[in-house]
This record gives structure tokens, sequence and C-alpha cells, in this order.
């Protein structure tokens, strides 16, 4: 029999501690949509669902035709499911994962190194960087989503030094004064800000932890006194010192933007670019690799002097770092999110309650596809049995197979698709 080259995934996981809890979690919700007999335990957190073949979370194949057992073992014994560009570009392997986030307690701000980088890091502490390749991401908000991303605009970050005490003894008078006599002059801004950041990152434990406590102190008793601690970041600084406590990342909400996504709404995360993710649900796509390098907001290793030499010191607005999606030519209902790398773009496809057939298109890559909303009975040339597809279903397909979709819904359909347009 001609293999099956369309079917649906069991996905992996993970139960980190910054999820969100039980079925208040998106992932969990998806979880149980897609398999009604999972159980979901009222108090663990379900942080992120990974739609994939990473070797840390590898997705089950629901087909009882298919004698392997996972997606990695699948693509490694056909590789051409792939396409023959995404096969020959990425070494016979998946190019991205995919994934949903559903975020109680911020996540740590960190950096992901270009490639060059990524394989120095690799080389040297293996330990802490698992692989050679660059991480650069996506995330599109599914509900409202606040995080970090990029230095904030100078005007900015000085308004912060002068109202901000305790901000600026950390960053010193020096490095706030350079900052301050820089503007307009693109080259020593960066320079400048480097040195600001640098400073902070490297200054000792005791000293910042008393400065934090400072202001933590004064904002608290400002904000009980119904005074506007907004000149502070109060509301912010208060709600991450509660996360973590003596944590140097509280500091860097006066480095970054704080950056609120509405629905639909995407942030592209390039090399190089200081971010983290605060609270909301998510899809991410991303590189395949697990490299990261840490500023804070984490009880895991920080590695300071790497992150001070590799970060983005261009500072822009919040606005500027919303990626815009664009509507696909060819299809009314398919908005792309392709970001400036080969490795991965995401659609999304929205299909109006007015349309009861829809096909998705084929394209010259494997993709993956999620249910978000909505049910329909699918049909593909490579499935070879109908296949039912609901909240929090999966289908992995293979390059150049598309599928024909009958709407059982009243209110339509809402899936993302993950694959790689070279």
């Amino acid at each position: 029999m001609e293999e099956v080259r369309v079917f649906p995934l069991t996905c992996a996981v993970q139960n980190y501690a910054w999820g969100k809890i039980g079925l208040d979690s998106e992932v969990a919700k998806l979880v149980v949509g897609g398999d009604p007999l999972a159980v979901i335990e009222v108090d663990k957190p379900y942080a992120e669902l990974w739609m994939g073949a990473h070797p840390k979370g590898d997705a089950q194949i629901k087909d009882n035709r298919i004698a392997q057992t996972t997606l990695g073992q699948w693509i490694a014994h056909y590789p051409a499911c792939l396409g023959s560009k995404v096969k020959d570009a990425f070494q016979g392997q998946l190019p991205f994962l995919f994934k949903v986030l559903s975020v109680n307690t911020a996540l740590s701000i960190q950096a992901h190194p270009n490639k060059e980088l990524a394989a120095t890091l690799h080389a040297q502490f293996p330990e802490h960087y698992p692989d050679n390749n660059h991480k650069p991401e996506m995330a599109i908000a599914l509900t409202r989503f606040q995080g970090l991303c990029g230095f904030r605009p100078v005007e900015e970050i000085l308004g912060f030094l002068q109202a901000v005490p305790e901000f600026h003894a950390l960053v010193g008078r020096d490095a706030a004064e350079e900052l301050r006599s820089s503007v307009g002059d693109e080259v020593r801004t960066s320079q400048a800000l480097k040195k600001c950041f640098s400073k902070m990152m490297s200054c000792e434990k005791k000293v910042f932890v008393d400065e934090l406590n400072e202001l933590v102190k004064r904002v608290t008793q400002e904000g009980a006194a119904g005074k506007d601690t907004s000149s502070s970041n109060g509301d912010l600084l208060l709600r991450l010192h509660s996360q973590y406590p003596g944590d140097i990342g509280c500091f860097s909400i006066f480095f970054l933007n704080y950056m609120v996504l509405e629905p639909g709404q995407a942030m592209f995360l390039g090399a190089n670019e200081p971010h983290a993710y605060i609270y909301g649900d998510c899809i991410e796509c991303m590189a395949c690799s697990d490299n990261t390098v840490r500023a804070g907001l984490t009880r895991k290793y920080i590695d300071v002097n790497t992150l001070c030499e590799m970060l983005n010191y261009k500072p822009a607005s919040a606005s500027s770092k919303i990626f815009l999606c664009v509507q696909d030519p060819a299809d009314p209902c398919v908005t792309l999110y392709d970001p400036p790398v080969p490795d991965f773009t995401v659609m999304k496809i929205q299909v109006p309650a007015s349309v009861k057939e829809y096909t998705v298109a084929s394209v010259d890559s494997a993709s993956i596809l999620l249910v978000i909303e909505g049910d329909a009975t699918a049909t593909s040339a490579a499935a070879f049995s109908d296949l039912t597809m609901r909240r929090g279903s999966v289908l992995f397909v293979s390059a150049n197979e598309s599928i024909s979709l009958h709407v059982t819904s009243q209110s339509g359909m809402t899936l993302f698709r993950a694959c790689s347009l070279l």
C-alpha cells in the first residue's frame, strides 16, 4: 500500500512552572479538545504544546497503519515528505518547531545567538548551549499577550534614569551622562546604551538587591497613597518583583519596550534581540534550536558577558516591534506571517461561516496544521480515510499535499499552519 502522507499527531506538553494552571491554560484546552480522554490535572501548569520533531518533545503519530511511532522517526524514514528544497536546505530535518504557549508568570529575559555565535558558544560551553543553530522566533497572540522586546527609544530610557533614582544608581552617573550626550548620534547611542546595560547587569548582587528593595518599597508606598507610579513603571515592576524577588531582570523594564499584542498581532524576535514573555497565550514558531542566553527573571544560568556582548543595542519604539502580517494574494482566507528567515512561515487560515467547503492548498514544504476553533471532516488523497478535525486537532501534512475541509461548525474555522517557504 502507498504510504500515508497526511496524519494526525499527539503532541508533547511541557509543564514548566511558568505555565497557566489546569484548564485556565490554552494549552490544556487544546489538549482536551484534541483528545477528550486526556486527563488535565487542575493544579498543574500547562506551559507549552510542542508540535514538531524536536528530540525533547517529538510528536506521536496517531495512525496505527504507520509503523513509526514518532514524527521524527517517520521523517528520518521518508525525508522526501519535507519537500526537495527543504530537505536539501535543512539536511533532511524539519526546520521549525511550532508551539502554543500559555504564560502565567514571566519567562526569563533572554536573547538567542546568531549562527556564528551559536557555533562558538556550543563549542565552548556545550552544557549551556546544546546545539549550533540560530533560534529566530515569532510569537502570534491568541489572547491579549504581554511581553518585553528590544531596547526602548533613548528618550524613554533617559526619562526613567531621571525619574527612578534606584535605576540611575545601578547604571551610574558616567554611563547615564554618556547616554544623554549621545542623543542624535546613532553609533554613539548604541555604544552608550551597551555601557549602561552592561553596567547594570554586572552590578554586585548586594548592591542591586538593596536598590531594588528600596524601589519596591517606594513604589508600594506611593501606590498606597494613591499616587500615579507610572513614571517608575510601578505596576509592572511590582508584578515582576512578586514573581522574581531580588532579580536583576526587574530593572530591565526600564531598558526594554513593554509590548501588548492584541489577538492576531505578532512580534518577530531575530538574533540578539532581548525579549521576555510576561503573560498571555500565543502561537510560537521558531527554528529548531534550544540556544538561549539569559539576562534575568530566572533561576537558571545567567551568562552576563556573552549577553552584554551579543545584544542588538538599536533603540526603537514598541510599535516598530510589531511584525506586520500580509493577506495571501492567492487566498482571502489566509494571512501570512513571513519573517526574514528561511526556517519558517506561519499562516493563519480563517474560514468564514459562509464557506462550508475549503481547500488547504498544497505547499512545497512539510507543514503542521493546528485547529484553534471550529469542526470539519478532512479528506486528502494522502490520508486514505476521513479525519475529524476539531479544536486542538494537529495534522502533519507532507509537502505538495492538499486537504479538503468539509466544515461542520456554524461559525467557521480558525487554523494555524507552519511550513518553510524557501
